[in-house]
């Protein structure tokens, strides 16, 4: 079954119950030929059990259905919530806190932020990004002002800021939670990440030194008022920064050191799908889901 919605009515007028999230699910994933995910054999001849959705395989024998090896796997949410939750998350530009999230869909706010939660679980790798032309590099720190410190003042101060590291390259983003922002740091992502002789574009910070031998190193001089020079400029990686800190501030207030970095990809699947209508970019998710945390294994995740 093809689905050419085009609005958030258009997709949500077709998935009306919990049977037609099931076969939308099953068409974006398995395009009508059920995949096992025990042994991973694509067959359109699995056996058809008398429930609603359940295979059995008939290679290995194990019983499936299309929502077994996904964040929806265990979950006593309807689909239909799910979508909805996912479609709204993925749509606006900001997110969405578990607060509301939770009034919208009838569910507690410890459940919407579990299922906000796995599906920034989900986003982690989501969007594959190739630094091998013209590559922007910054650092930012997120993060609460320290006590006696002015509004909105900037700062590198550990206490109670988290050092993200970020790549730009295309129009296309990646982030990284470091410990510091020291040159041993910089250098190995830069070097694992960007080719070889590419572009590379930053600001003064120190721990960028010694990069000329692998790259066309650029640097924009900020402490002087230069924002630009010779074409040159970190504008992009930082309107990202912006639009984070923006998100993070207005719509969660305050997030843990320990999740910043699913909030980073969050915002950074939404900046490289900018250019996707919101009905692609569900699409795109929906049909790609094959992480699952449970609730236990998240929150004792350490940094």
């Amino acid at each position: 079954m093809r689905y050419k919605a085009k609005s958030f009515i258009d997709l949500f007028n077709s998935l009306h119950d919990e049977t037609s999230c099931r076969e939308f699910l099953e068409y974006q994933r398995w395009q009508d030929e059920p995949i096992c995910p025990h042994c991973h054999r694509q067959d359109k001849e699995h056996y058809r059990l008398k429930r609603q959705g359940l295979y059995k395989c008939k290679s290995c024998r194990k019983t499936f259905s299309v929502t077994v090896g996904t964040m929806f796997e265990g979950s006593h949410v309807p689909l239909r919530k799910w979508f909805y939750a996912i479609y709204i998350f993925l749509g606006h530009k900001k997110g969405i806190s578990s607060t509301q999230l939770a009034k919208d869909i009838g569910v507690t706010q410890k459940t919407a932020w579990f299922m906000l939660e796995r599906i920034r679980h989900e986003l982690h790798g989501k969007f594959a990004v190739t630094f091998e032309d013209m590559t922007q590099v910054d650092e930012t720190y997120v993060g609460g002002r320290i006590k006696g410190q002015v509004k909105n003042a900037q700062g590198r101060s550990l206490k109670k800021k988290v050092p993200v590291v970020g790549l730009l390259s295309d129009g296309k983003v990646q982030t990284f939670v470091t410990p510091d922002t020291s040159g041993k740091i910089l250098k190995y992502i830069i070097r694992s990440l960007v080719k070889k002789g590419s572009t590379l574009i930053t600001d003064r910070w120190h721990g960028y030194k010694g990069l000329n031998a692998e790259y066309e190193h650029r640097v924009i001089n900020h402490s002087t008022g230069e924002y630009v020079k010779d074409g040159f400029h970190t504008n992009s990686i930082e309107g990202f920064w912006s639009h984070l800190k923006r998100g993070i501030m207005g719509i969660y207030h305050k997030v843990s050191r320990k999740h910043l970095f699913r909030y980073c990809d969050e915002f950074a699947f939404r900046y490289n799908t900018r250019h996707f209508t919101d009905v692609e970019r569900f699409i795109l998710f929906v049909m790609s889901t094959y992480k699952r945390i449970k609730y236990h294994d998240l929150i004792r995740l350490e940094y």
